[in-house]
């Protein structure tokens, strides 16, 4: 699972033409460095520390534009608020159910999952996304899971 660096992602944006206002290059490093999966508020928190007069339309409009890009992935699980991701390499997620954490785990090549089902529906397969489902360890360890499932 290697991902792209800051560096290497500045350089492949400037060869394209990007324009990469300090804003921008803040978002992107952030999200280059950082293990975690945040969300454009925490995005903003985060950003708006060194640059006190981004707004919050800035972040979404440059997250967008970075995903349409391809140096990052933003990650949609029904909760109205995306997380969004700086690794750009294929990887799998691990999603905590009770208190929506996201890890990164390597996964098989592609060429592992596929089938003669997968392409008997005719799509010219680019990618995919992996994710497993679960509970965390601090989650576990608090119980947070247990009460949950005994409510159900």
């Amino acid at each position: 699972m290697h991902r792209s660096s800051f560096a290497k992602s500045l350089a492949d944006l400037k060869s394209r033409g990007v324009r990469l206002t300090p804003q921008r290059q803040m978002i992107l490093r952030y999200l280059k460095e950082t293990h975690e999966h945040p969300t454009a508020e925490q995005i903003y928190h985060q950003v708006s520390q060194e640059f006190a007069s981004i707004s919050m339309a800035t972040v979404y409009n440059t997250l967008h534009r970075l995903t349409e890009l391809g140096v990052i992935r933003e990650l949609s699980y029904g909760d109205m608020s995306s997380r969004y991701d700086g690794n750009d390499s294929e990887h799998a997620h691990l999603v905590c159910e009770v208190c929506g954490k996201v890890a990164d785990v390597p996964c098989p090549p592609i060429e592992r999952f596929t089938s003669p089902e997968l392409f008997a529906h005719g799509y010219a397969v680019g990618s995919y996304r992996l994710e497993f489902y679960g509970h965390c360890p601090d989650c576990q360890q608090s119980g947070a899971g247990q009460r949950d499932s005994e409510l159900n």
